[in-house]
């Protein structure tokens, strides 16, 4: 069973998806808060948590070392029991995350790892993960295929790897067509985030 969530920052598309079509979780990053004129970070996302009550939500962190990220993390987490931090495998330097996210990880705080495109990064994940708190793993699909790649077995990798690890989901993000959700079922993903407009498609009768 795959669950939908809405990858959005539009309060007008969280209340549709929600209300319309029942999606199971929302996720939206810094560059949708912008294509949305959002000025005040916290104050958004407190009225997004606001209309999706308990459903999980991914916020994420705009801080690019370890130290800021882990402070950004703690303050995000804080905002609800249903947030989910997300925090990129790798920083603009190319440098891993995996120490703070290990960090975090242990003191039970939700992460959505984020931008993962390649084995060698579900490896190192693996590595650090605990049997306890719930994380989402957020396979970038769509740009993996962009470059030529076919996302599907690096997603069934992600998902054989971690069968045992009941805390761990496989998400498909970074969709680029109504098709990649029949992509994601296959595969075994547990969620994929997709944009309100492919919702309504997976929808019409």
């Amino acid at each position: 069973m795959i669950s939908t969530y809405c990858d959005t920052s539009s309060l007008k598309e969280i209340k549709e998806s929600i209300n319309k079509f029942k999606v199971r979780g929302i996720t939206t990053n810094p560059s949708l808060m912008r294509q949305n004129n959002v000025n005040n970070y916290k104050l958004h996302c407190k009225k997004i948590l606001k209309i999706s009550k308990n459903l999980p939500v991914s916020f994420e962190v705009f801080g690019d070392d370890k130290i800021e990220i882990y402070r950004q993390a703690k303050i995000i987490s804080s905002w609800g029991k249903n947030v989910f931090v997300k925090i990129p495998i790798i920083n603009t330097k190319k440098k891993f995350m995996t120490p703070v996210i290990k960090k975090l990880h242990l003191e039970g705080i939700k992460i959505n790892v984020t931008a993962i495109f390649t084995l060698n990064q579900i490896n190192k994940i693996n590595k650090i993960i605990k049997p306890k708190t719930d994380i989402i793993l957020s396979i970038f699909s769509g740009r993996i295929a962009d470059n030529g790649i076919d996302p599907e077995k690096i997603v069934k990798y992600g998902v054989k790897i971690f069968k045992n690890k009941k805390n761990v989901k496989i998400l498909w993000a970074s969709c680029r067509e109504n098709f990649n959700y029949y992509q994601a079922k296959r595969s075994g993903c547990k969620i994929i985030t997709i944009p309100l407009k492919f919702i309504k498609n997976l929808n019409k009768k």
